[in-house]
């Protein structure tokens, strides 16, 4: 393992465990709260996703939640009441650390990460859901944007999020109504790539991840990265971040570039778009 920090962050709001397949399983794990996001676990989730940067157990970063919820959004009592009537620093604090893991760093996280969405996801909770490069979701899971229901906004970057990801129409009608939708309606409006039958849902998340860890992770950081910027860049910038990413990915990782190309064009044992070609990573 590769880590400047030898004691693990987290324990005691989220949990981590590592698998064969080099995936960490991170949960959010307040189940008698439904894992609602309170500073605590803000606070020990960036710290989290900070260690496992660097942990080579980690090739694939799987996020979900312990218990029948994926997470409940904001946990209310402590993100409302327990900051009401102090000073407006405080309540700055407690919103900057739920956005420094949530947008800041899963958004632009150097491993492919997974949302794999196992039960409720309410409010707060779409901003990390979004922030993951991929979502996988129960059939049956439960979504729902139901601040209107109680006299507020959405809160934090949840609203941002939707447009992020699903049409204009179908976010303007959850989140000016409140009514909840399940895991196939997610994967038709796009907020998830697909829906599974609970019993299913590990199954086709390990799946996915392996899939990702047969590649070169240079290539799919550099990929990944590339989308994440360049799409918000004027075409000429993008032009140069993303031939920056290619020179990147092949600076950093030769061997998967001549391997491909090799059995492409001389071998002829692999061909573009029918599948992967053979790297000491998945030989």
């Amino acid at each position: 393992m590769a880590t400047d920090n030898p004691v693990a962050p987290w324990g005691e709001t989220v949990g981590v465990q590592f698998d064969e397949n080099k995936i960490a399983w991170v949960s959010f794990n307040r189940p008698d709260k439904r894992n609602a996001m309170n500073p605590t676990l803000n606070r020990e989730m960036l710290a989290t996703l900070e260690y496992l940067e660097n942990d080579d157990r980690c090739a694939v970063l799987v996020l979900t939640g312990t218990g029948d919820a994926w997470s409940a959004g904001m946990d209310l009592k402590e993100y409302f009441r327990e900051t009401d009537g102090k000073p407006r620093g405080i309540q700055n604090k407690v919103r900057t650390e739920g956005t420094n893991w949530q947008y800041r760093k899963l958004l632009s996280y150097p491993k492919p990460t997974i949302a794999m969405v196992n039960g409720w996801c309410f409010g707060g909770a779409f901003v990390p859901l979004v922030s993951c490069d991929l979502a996988i979701a129960a059939e049956d899971a439960t979504f729902g944007l139901s601040e209107v229901n109680w006299g507020v906004t959405p809160g934090n970057l949840v609203t941002r999020a939707l447009a992020e990801t699903i049409s204009t129409r179908d976010a303007m009608y959850y989140i000016m109504t409140g009514d909840h939708f399940d895991g196939r309606r997610a994967s038709e409006m796009r907020l998830v790539n697909e829906a599974v039958p609970a019993d299913q849902l590990r199954e086709r998340t390990i799946e996915l991840a392996k899939k990702l860890t047969s590649l070169s992770q240079w290539v799919v950081r550099g990929t990944k990265m590339g989308f994440r910027h360049s799409r918000l860049m004027p075409w000429e910038a993008a032009e140069d971040f993303l031939y920056a990413k290619h020179d990147q990915a092949i600076l950093f990782d030769t061997e998967a570039r001549e391997q491909g190309m090799t059995q492409f064009l001389d071998d002829k044992t692999y061909r573009p778009g029918l599948g992967t070609y053979t790297t000491s990573a998945n030989k």
